[in-house]
């Protein structure tokens, strides 16, 4: 199926979790990212039990340090 990730295509296995997709991504073990599905901020803690479903648009936040 296919998902949307930053606004680009991804194709994942049928109905995967949140973690799932961002351990295919290699993105599950980073600090300081903030994950939206469909405009709704999931939770870290809720990220195991969210199952996606096609055509779902995961934006993906990563904190920078700066000024």
């Amino acid at each position: 199926m296919t998902l949307f990730v930053n606004d680009k295509p991804h194709e994942a296995s049928a109905s995967p979790t949140l973690t799932a997709t961002l351990d295919e991504l290699q993105l599950l073990h980073l600090r300081g990212i903030a994950v939206a599905v469909n405009d709704v901020v999931v939770p870290r803690p809720d990220w195991p039990a969210h199952q996606l479903q096609a055509h779902d648009r995961i934006t993906i936040i990563r904190a920078t340090q700066g000024g």
